[in-house]
């Protein structure tokens, strides 16, 4: 009833249309043989020349006309106030409203979808999701010692910002526009050493929250990130890596490999760097603790999603952490892990498919054996990408886990992976697998002493 509305009028339509429905129903209850209720003026005034059936049908019929129109009216004023439009929309503005808020409605009762990862690949999973379901919790490493996110790690002691800015970008209502906003990068004649303002902003939430976790949570609700984003632990853990390479001896002209060396490589951005082939990585301390809410999630999910993007350095700092791998394993969830599309220097340098999942099961045991690649690259020789595809397995390997192919890729980055596309390839397998009744089954979160352990 606030003054500037413009809904009192429409009210007052509304209650017009419903009393002259009801007069119309008065008429045609005239005719049952029940006892005259109608006074004289009111029948004179309404179409006395017509019979009551016909008189009863048009006042019903204009009544619900008046009624339908008030509705339409009030709707659109409300809609207009809550998206703080100053004037009123016309119809196929309000359509459009409508329609959107019944797919909102949709996407609020979706799977409870947990994305493991980080990196790039990450974000683009989650912007073609978004559009199936709100429940996301992403799950994100927190092993990034590079670049502007290692600085600030090393001078104020924060965990690394970087792969969360990216991530609430994917998933916040003004995409694009926060995308560019949080990745506006300052010059070094800033003074500012070459951050981006979404670093800068987390940091500074987190300086006023009073921890990281809260921080990244003001920062979603401030900048109204559809999901959660979580990091897999608050632990300050380090990657490391056992590589092999092989090295040429100086003696040797032509260049020719010459031996084997083993490192051993600190740091995750070190890791691509030494040009050699992964052996194993882990964290330091190993005994890392899981975050509380991230195990939770995950226990309560019905599709955990292992993300593309960086293989060793982005995703598998997430399946290190003891408790996170142990809660994905016991969780009743569909488990599916989505492969890149081409392979990444200095990390999975010649991989396939196979060599992909025969690395998970190295490092996360039994957390993924079922995975969706891509099958689109014989479309886009290599030659003509630039990149080196990661490939399917041949026909007559024997494989110890279950694959499920399609077209992800973008045909304008070849390299990359669709977000539309490989989000409802993703839907399509989980939908598959749902049907087959084929989810993870263990003991119920009351029952299980891991997940009463984790609660507690």
């Amino acid at each position: 009833m606030a003054p500037g509305l413009a809904v009192k009028r429409w009210i007052l339509l509304l209650m017009v249309g419903i009393f002259v429905a009801g007069l119309g129903m008065a008429f045609l209850l005239r005719n049952l043989s029940l006892p005259p209720f109608l006074p004289p003026p009111v029948v004179g005034l309404t179409f006395p020349d017509l019979s009551d059936w016909l008189r009863g049908g048009l006042l019903i019929a204009a009544g619900f006309g008046l009624a339908g129109g008030a509705v339409w009216q009030i709707n659109r004023q409300f809609a207009s106030v809550l998206l703080g439009r100053q004037d009123s929309m016309n119809s196929l503005e309000l359509m459009d409203v409508l329609v959107s808020g019944q797919e909102r409605r949709q996407r609020l009762t979706g799977p409870r979808v947990v994305v493991i990862g980080g990196g790039t690949g990450m974000p683009t999973l989650l912007r073609g999701l978004r559009h199936y379901t709100e429940n996301i919790t992403a799950v994100v490493t927190v092993a990034d010692d590079g670049g502007s996110s290692g600085i600030l790690r090393q001078r104020m002691g924060v965990l690394p910002p970087g792969d969360f800015r990216n991530n609430i970008a994917a998933l916040s209502d003004a995409e694009e526009l926060m995308t560019q906003l949080l990745q506006y990068r300052f010059g070094d004649r800033d003074g500012l050493d070459n951050h981006n303002f979404g670093n800068l902003f987390i940091t500074t939430m987190t300086a006023l929250s009073g921890s990281f976790e809260a921080g990244i949570a003001d920062s979603s609700r401030v900048l109204r990130v559809r999901g959660r984003i979580l990091p897999s632990t608050l632990d300050n853990v380090e990657l490391c890596a056992e590589i092999k390479r092989r090295k040429t001896s100086p003696l040797n002209g032509d260049g020719q490999p010459h031996a084997e060396e083993w490192l051993f490589v600190r740091g995750e951005s070190n890791i691509p760097a030494a040009r050699g082939e992964i052996v194993r990585v882990h964290l330091e301390p190993s005994a890392c603790r899981a975050y509380p809410e991230t195990v939770r999630a995950i226990l309560q999910a019905d599709l955990i999603l292992a993300a593309p993007g960086s293989f060793f350095t982005s995703l598998m700092p997430n399946l290190l952490v003891p408790y996170v791998r142990e809660a994905i394993r016991a969780s009743n969830a569909i488990r599916l892990y989505v492969c890149n599309v081409a392979t990444e220097a200095g990390e999975t340098d010649g991989f396939g498919v196979s060599d992909h999942m025969r690395h998970l099961r190295l490092h996360a045991g039994d957390a993924f054996t079922t995975v969706l690649a891509n099958d689109a690259y014989l479309r886009h020789p290599a030659e003509e990408a630039g990149v080196e595809w990661v490939t399917l397995p041949a026909a007559e390997e024997e494989l110890g886990y279950r694959l499920f192919t399609g077209d992800i890729v973008d045909d304008a980055t070849p390299r990359h992976h669709h977000p539309a596309k490989m989000a409802a390839k993703v839907m399509e397998v989980y939908r598959a697998l749902q049907a087959e009744g084929e989810a993870h089954r263990s003991p119920s979160p009351e029952s299980s002493p891991f997940v009463s352990h984790m609660i507690e």
